[in-house]
């Protein structure tokens, strides 16, 4: 992986940990992560007139990736709702490289070398171990939030694999990302219309300016993530997204007040282990 797509995809990770960081903390997530969408549609629509209309392949991929996204955003929800960020954001992030792993070698036959499988590996592991002892003992373990959590890796390494593809598939991966955005978009409002109608209106009319902005974030993020993976394997490009979980450790210690603790620091170091492995692969 060059050094140029190393530094965009830990570039994106911080963006995606920060909007994650401000659905948390919104009173309404449901709405929140909505509004998400919604900017995210917003901030692409711009585009739409200096990139190309994507083939019949990329919407495909397109289609595939709307109904993982729908998946991943209703059990997302329920797993902030049930359980702390800190250990309900790293076991879904966490997760979804090794399932991205295994269907990257089943589906496309991308099969990844010794150092990337290493790293992949150890971000794993440490994210694993910062869910399972980040909060500093085992009987703060909140199954029904580890089930939801689970259950959003499962959408979050489809998506991943659908959009890798349909960013190769299309002309260029910012062409597939804006209309993927959009159309998301319109598909995140329509299902929270059915869902809240009027409420949805009144939230949106006091909480447009934050939708916006995590929208801008979640969506650049996303972009470089699909830019990188028309550069680099898959599964590499979204294990290395993980250091995401660093920094939205990082926020839950210093801006949401949660406790720093050994066994974080033991899980942050096999991340950045992690990370020093997928560099040099």
């Amino acid at each position: 992986m060059s050094l140029a797509v190393f530094s965009a995809v830990l570039a994106a990770a911080l963006m995606h940990a920060s909007w994650n960081a401000l659905i948390k903390v919104r009173l309404d997530r449901f709405a929140s992560i909505s509004l998400t969408s919604l900017g995210m549609a917003v901030t692409a629509l711009p585009v739409l007139p200096f990139v190309d209309f994507p083939g019949a392949g990329a919407w495909g991929w397109i289609g595939v990736s709307l109904c993982m996204h729908i998946g991943y955003r209703l059990f997302l929800i329920r797993a902030y709702e049930v359980g702390d960020l800190a250990q309900t954001y790293p076991l879904a992030r966490g997760s979804a490289p090794l399932i991205t792993t295994i269907g990257g070698v089943i589906l496309i036959q991308e099969v990844p070398g010794p150092f990337a499988l290493a790293g992949i590996l150890m971000l794993s592991a440490g994210t694993f171990l910062m869910s399972l002892r980040g909060g500093g003992r085992l009987a703060a373990f909140n199954l029904a939030a580890v089930g939801y959590a689970l259950t959003t890796s499962l959408f979050i390494a489809g998506y991943t694999l659908a959009d890798g593809m349909g960013a190769r598939e299309a002309t260029t991966a910012l062409s597939y990302a804006a209309w993927l955005f959009v159309c998301d978009g319109l598909v995140a409002t329509a299902i929270a219309l059915v869902c809240r109608g009027r409420r949805l209106a009144r939230t949106l009319a006091v909480e447009w300016r934050i939708g916006l902005l995590t929208g801008f974030l979640s969506g650049a993020a996303y972009a470089i993530a699909m830019w990188a993976m028309t550069k680099a394997p898959i599964a590499s490009v979204a294990s290395l997204r993980e250091t995401s979980i660093l920094f939205a450790m990082a926020i839950s210690v210093f801006a949401l007040g949660e406790k720093m603790t050994g066994w974080r620091a033991a899980s942050a170091l096999c991340i950045v282990a992690g990370v020093v492995a997928l560099r040099l692969s």
